[in-house]
């Protein structure tokens, strides 16, 4: 193994938001979760579930995805239809997340020539999520209620496990917190029972070279800002 293609692999994983429609291959997609299945987990529990979406099931659970996303801008008190099962981000954002969080919201929409009070592009942008950015693939992952909150921390390195095994073959991905607040169309579609837990969804695709969102690239706080050197 060579230092120089773990750190190109790790370097180069990004939030896709734009994909061509050039399929993956089904020995391709369980080669990636094979060798992403060799993530640590505490007492090796390995809490994940998957669940791979592709063509018509994909296109089907896109359609009412959007469709409740359109309703929810029209009807906002139907909200409480869609509650996300856990919370991913804080009730109160404080610095330096808040900032963070700004930077890259700023960032991207300056770049899509969205303006701040613009809510139909706002909106479409949004959605693009549910169209998983026009991925051919979307991952669905949920984890059994009864496991404890340590089984996210398993389920991150998971993740990442297979967004690197997918830049190495080529593929990029977006991990999507967004599809949260659509768990209770989302779980029945793909048939993850009442004591499953949705953790979040993947699309994963070919990267669209021409489609300028994929130039965005978010910063990175320098690492003495993170760490404590202790000697």
């Amino acid at each position: 193994m060579k230092l120089s293609e773990v750190d190109a692999a790790i370097r180069s994983r990004m939030s896709t938001r734009a994909f061509t429609a050039q399929a993956v291959e089904r020995q391709t997609l369980r080669d990636i979760l094979e060798v992403a299945s060799r993530a640590p987990s505490g007492t090796n529990t390995q809490p994940w579930k998957v669940y791979v979406l592709q063509g018509e099931r994909r296109d089907a659970l896109v359609s009412k995805v959007c469709a409740a996303h359109d309703e929810l801008r029209e009807h906002p008190e139907l909200a409480a239809q869609y509650p996300r099962e856990y919370d991913y981000y804080p009730e109160q954002w404080v610095s330096p997340y808040i900032d963070r969080r700004r930077e890259i919201g700023f960032g991207l929409y300056g770049l899509l020539g969205i303006g701040k009070g613009d809510k139909d592009k706002m909106h479409a942008q949004h959605q693009r999520n549910f169209r998983y950015f026009d991925a051919p693939v979307g991952l669905v992952f949920t984890v059994d209620r009864v496991m404890g909150r340590g089984s996210l921390l398993d389920y991150g390195m998971f993740l990442q496990s297979i967004m690197l095994a997918a830049r190495a073959r080529g593929l990029h991905t977006c991990a999507q917190e967004a599809w949260n607040g659509f768990a209770s169309i989302v779980k029945p579609h793909v048939g993850a029972g009442d004591a499953e837990m949705m953790v979040c969804s993947m699309a994963l695709g070919y990267a669209d070279p021409s489609d300028k969102v994929n130039s965005f690239a978010t910063s990175r706080a320098p690492v003495d800002e993170f760490t404590h050197w202790l000697e």
